[in-house]
């Protein structure tokens, strides 16, 4: 198969959450434990870190792959979803496995993949530590799709264990409070492993209490260490949260004799973007009008993605929105500006909502606008709306952003 033949078995043939839903979710490890033993067991043949969170995880491994490349070390980045090319998910230093890996991969372990109906996500983690050995990394950073416990992902023992925060999101997997879904992403707490945890939240203090107690786990709380203040190329103000849990985190890797040094995490933190090829996080777009868009997509990353618009000047706001379908319009609806105008929109993945379904709910919250087609033709008319003295912002769901990237 040629590499786009390659990605529509992969994306058609099999469910993938990030597309469909919960059809793709699976209950257990033991499709990923069965494919690491066919593949030789390759996560055991390099060191990780592992990213958890509802919010953050992204930036946070996109900043921790970045500071360990200015430090000089071969790093691994395993993320998901991508924005524009399914090869962003798999990275060393910056650079997106070849077309000919993924191809290759495929190729030669299609009939185990198919005779035991192995979901999207188990593939491509299956993919990534196997590049990863094969590349023989220094170190890989190892975000996690979904939850925690149950996640493809969770079959490494990483030098570190990171928890960014916990928001009320995936709850038909993960549990309906910030307690239960806590649980959930600790279940990458491992056995006498440090973890670090990003984010103070009440509910959730003890759980991570608990779980790091009872395995033996060093417990590092981010939250209530004073950040050397530096700053980064990924400009939200929510970011330093981030910062502060990446200089956290490498103060572990230090412990175990990673020689990283502060002038590396400062260089790091500013050429995450040119070091890691990150995009979609508070990333601008255009000028005259302003044009933004962010990736935050639930309560928690909204809350702080919304209050940054009105640090910018403007005469009107205008707001390219979509969602998916199963997204808690109740719960974030009310965070976004009355006074913006809004053009509905529908991201191109079969999970995304309808813009006469959003635009009808929204509505209901005072949000004014009108619903168009496609995300482009949405924009398209945003930009004929603006003047020069306008802001655009471009949101609501991951897929919005990465159609107008």
């Amino acid at each position: 198969m040629t590499y786009q033949e390659t990605l529509d078995w992969l994306f058609v043939q099999l469910p993938m959450y990030q597309r469909q839903g919960a059809v793709a979710y699976k209950e257990d490890l033991s499709n990923t434990i069965l494919l690491a033993d066919h593949l030789g067991n390759p996560q055991e043949k390099f060191t990780s870190v592992h990213i958890a969170g509802t919010n953050g995880k992204g930036s946070t491994s996109h900043m921790l792959a970045s500071v360990l490349q200015e430090a000089g070390y071969t790093v691994g980045l395993y993320t998901s979803p991508h924005l524009k090319d399914f090869r962003e998910r798999i990275r060393i230093n910056g650079v997106p496995v070849s077309e000919q890996y993924v191809v290759d991969f495929i190729a030669t372990n299609k009939l185990f993949f198919e005779e035991n109906q192995l979901s999207f996500f188990e593939m491509t983690v299956g993919m990534a530590f196997d590049y990863f050995a094969s590349q023989e990394v220094d170190i890989a950073i190892i975000e996690v799709g979904l939850g925690g416990r149950l996640d493809s992902t969770n079959i490494i023992t990483p030098e570190v264990s990171v928890i960014t925060n916990i928001g009320l999101d995936h709850m038909q997997f993960l549990g309906d409070t910030h307690s239960e879904i806590a649980f959930e992403k600790g279940g990458i707490i491992k056995e006498g492993i440090p973890v670090v945890i990003g984010e103070y939240h009440p509910e959730t203090e003890m759980v991570f209490d608990t779980l790091s107690r009872k395995r033996n786990a060093p417990l590092h709380k981010a939250y209530k260490f004073d950040a050397i203040p530096m700053k980064s190329d990924l400009t939200g103000t929510y970011q330093q949260h981030n910062i502060r849990t990446v200089q956290v985190v490498i103060a572990q890797l230090q412990h175990k004799g990673y020689g990283v040094g502060i002038q590396h995490i400062a260089k790091g933190l500013l050429n995450v973007v040119k070091n890691t090829g990150l995009q979609g996080r508070w990333q601008s777009l255009g000028e005259e009008p302003t044009i933004i868009c962010d990736t935050g997509h639930n309560k928690e990353g909204l809350s702080y993605v919304l209050p940054q618009l009105e640090t910018i000047d403007y005469d009107r706001l205008h707001i390219v929105l979509g969602v998916v379908s199963d997204k808690d319009l109740e719960s974030i609806l009310p965070l976004f500006p009355k006074h913006a105008i809004y053009y509905f929109c529908k991201p191109s993945v079969p999970r995304g909502m309808s813009a006469v379904k959003l635009q009808e709910t929204a509505s209901r919250f005072d949000l004014k606008g009108y619903p168009y087609e496609s995300v482009e033709e949405a924009l398209q008319m945003a930009k004929k709306d603006a003047t020069p003295e306008d802001l655009i912002f471009i949101g609501g769901s991951t897929f919005v952003v990465a159609e107008v990237l």
